[in-house]
């Protein structure tokens, strides 16, 4: 590598504002769309917190910009739903960029076998599943899953000293199998919702195969990037393209977005395994109570979320004593792991 490669890959956060504004600053100047940001300022101001969110947690920008648009301003869930993966391909890739160029540790067979399942998934979720789900109850199914795995989260690391690895122990090829499934359902969330890839593939690797959660948390970063770009560019050119709004809230993001993304992978870099899934908690529950409050809950609304919560619960439950009885095979069989990071 030569010493201005080197140098360049030691401030990967200025190489990524420095080549996306120039792009988007000569396209906005050749179309003169400063316009947009009178009517949409609001998003740019949502994005700022909602590009920080995804590249430092496993939940996607989508996660923020999803219940905002829909419930908050009354945007259409298919304009929300394009926008989200439009605006998470430019701000989760550039997170990408810098945990690579940061040699931020990734489970990088995570990423392959669940990135082949979530191209199908997320195009399944675009063209199938979308049109027939009512957006109060994907929204709600959404948070009400995630809060059931955060709960399960704090479970398990009420035991501090729990042994965790940095990679997937004893790789086969079944493994290989139920991240590609994984990634078809994490796939089709992404297709309904704009994010949910990262926070299927972040439980998984978590409570199953007991990965570190500042090992699985930048690996669900690169995996929602690539699944976002690869639903931007399924819908855009090989589906109805998307909604013309999404591209005038996507021109008033992308200078934040590559700042704010890039800035929360760089924040939780150096943060202990128990102070990222101490941030998961707090953005996790939030997000929930907010959506209680957001939503207009009916009777059939709580008690599908009350469902959930129990069907998540006890999925996620068994998914950690899957990862409990896997630990106990790997002690018998004498494998020598990569531990925590800490």
């Amino acid at each position: 590598m030569s010493e201005q490669s080197y140098r360049l890959t030691r401030h990967p956060i200025l190489v990524g504002v420095v080549v996306v504004w120039t792009l988007w600053l000569i396209h906005m100047i050749i179309t003169s769309r400063w316009d947009l940001f009178l009517h949409n300022w609001f998003m740019s101001v949502t994005m700022a917190f909602g590009s920080f969110i995804a590249g430092s947690t496993s939940e996607g920008g989508g996660a923020v910009a999803f219940p905002v648009m829909t419930l908050l301003y009354g945007i259409e869930p298919q304009v929300a739903r394009d926008f989200s993966l439009m605006i998470q391909s430019v701000g989760m890739t550039a997170a990408a960029f810098t945990i690579f160029c940061l040699k931020v540790p990734v489970e990088w067979r995570a990423i392959l076998w669940a990135s082949l399942g979530g191209i199908l998934g997320v195009a399944i979720g675009i063209d199938v599943i979308s049109p027939l789900l009512p957006p109060a109850y994907a929204k709600i199914f959404f948070t009400s899953t995630w809060l059931s795995f955060a709960i399960a989260l704090y479970l398990i690391n009420r035991y501090r000293d729990r042994e965790v690895h940095t990679e997937i122990a004893n790789f086969k090829a079944h493994h290989a199998a139920l991240l590609v499934f994984t990634g078809i359902i994490g796939g089709i969330i992404s297709g309904v919702t704009g994010s949910g890839l990262d926070i299927v593939t972040f439980s998984l690797l978590v409570l199953a195969f007991r990965i570190n959660e500042k090992v699985a948390t930048p690996t669900s970063v690169v995996l929602m990037g690539f699944n976002a770009l690869a639903g931007f560019l399924y819908k855009q050119g090989f589906s109805v393209g998307m909604a013309p709004d999404a591209w005038n809230y996507w021109y008033v993001c992308i200078p934040i977005v590559v700042v704010g993304a890039p800035l929360g992978a760089w924040f939780i870099k150096n943060r202990s395994r128990l102070f990222v899934a101490g941030f998961l908690y707090f953005s996790i529950v939030a997000q929930y109570i907010a959506a209680l409050f957001i939503i207009p809950m009916t009777h059939g609304l709580i008690l599908f979320s009350m469902a959930i919560l129990l069907f998540g619960g006890i999925l996620f439950w068994q998914m950690s004593r899957f990862g409990e009885r896997r630990l106990d095979w790997l002690r018998e069989i004498a494998y020598v792991p990569k531990l925590d990071l800490d």
